[in-house]
């Protein structure tokens, strides 16, 4: 275990290169900071500090930055989370506020988290996997072609055409999307094919072919739109960052073109804790000199889906962590409330 004196030392030397973009010498931080010791106390807490993997030495001169330990055990035991100004909250919630639909809120989010954090922001649609069912939707097109319109408890809208073997009443539609409005509505799409399995034989001989063939649409759609679905933004934020990869940029770009790469990145969606993964701890190579920042959002205190950003490991941990967190607090109570 490090003493109280060395971790003040480390977290005045994190927040220094991520201040400044210089390695730091212990000069520098007897200037900067407050550490109640002589320059020769922290170039000796240094030395231990190096010697135990927390902070290297880039080139030859006298500074050092954080490595991978260091930045992890300051996430851990260091950083508090950045609480928002009163204003920043203000812009996210009026910002957040005028989305129309799931799609302009998932829009929004990415955008707003790109700007608050100068990183590059994933976000992930809600999965239907673990939405429910808001509405279903029936509406008669043509006499034997109808709409299906499945809505879900996180906003999403989806639209099937349905074409019927036969024409189909207005009295026979009005009762299937009460029986099957009655028997999924609130409940987990996974539920759903065990829920209406035996919908036909409940109506009249001549019914049950249309019956069937609107269900098997529905079964269809859920299987669908199970895939998860990603939107990213502020990719051109990196280039402000070169200097912090080692070679090149490019790795970076491509491994955020992967949508794979992408949601295992963001973890479990069912998780709604913060993670932080940085630099090695990201299995893909071409992410290992970046950090991630991800938590759960959604409605009724249950991730349906995630968001964070991705950026350098030299990063305003405390500030990115806040940033994060708030955004996914109001896009859950959007959600909760649309």
């Amino acid at each position: 275990m490090l003493s109280e004196r060395r971790l003040e030392v480390l977290r005045a030397i994190v927040q220094d290169y991520v201040g400044t973009e210089e390695p730091v010498g212990s000069k520098a931080l007897t200037e900067r900071h407050r550490l109640g010791v002589s320059p020769a106390t922290v170039r000796n807490d240094m030395a231990a500090l190096e010697d135990e993997g927390f902070i290297a030495q880039p080139h030859t001169s006298a500074g050092r930055i954080p490595t991978d330990k260091g930045y992890r055990l300051f996430v851990d035991k260091l950083a508090g989370v950045k609480p928002l100004t009163g204003a920043e909250r203000r812009a996210i919630q009026s910002f957040l506020d005028g989305a129309v639909d799931l799609d302009d809120v998932v829009g929004r989010t990415v955008r707003l988290l790109a700007q608050l954090t100068r990183q590059v922001a994933v976000v992930q649609y809600p999965s239907l996997t673990r939405s429910t069912v808001r509405h279903v939707e029936l509406l008669a097109l043509a006499p034997a072609r109808v709409m299906l319109v499945l809505i879900t408890d996180t906003g999403r809208v989806e639209q099937r055409m349905v074409d019927c073997p036969a024409p189909v009443g207005e009295t026979t539609l009005a009762d299937l999307r009460a029986r099957l409005n009655s028997r999924v509505v609130g409940r987990r799409f996974t539920e759903v094919p065990l829920l209406v399995q035996d919908l036909p034989e409940s109506f009249e001989p001549d019914d049950r072919g249309t019956v069937s063939t609107v269900l098997s649409t529905l079964l269809e759609t859920l299987v669908e739109e199970t895939e998860e679905r990603l939107v990213i933004g502020g990719t051109a934020n990196l280039t402000r960052f070169g200097h912090d990869f080692s070679l090149t940029i490019r790795p970076v770009l491509e491994a955020l073109e992967e949508q794979v790469v992408l949601l295992k990145l963001l973890g479990e969606a069912t998780d709604s804790r913060m993670t932080v993964r940085i630099g090695h701890e990201n299995d893909h190579e071409g992410l290992n000199s970046t950090s991630v920042v991800a938590v759960g959002y959604g409605s009724g205190g249950e991730a349906v889906a995630k968001l964070g950003v991705v950026g350098p490991t030299r990063m305003d941990y405390p500030g990115t962590m806040g940033a994060v967190r708030a955004v996914a607090r109001y896009v859950g109570q959007i959600l909760a409330e649309s």
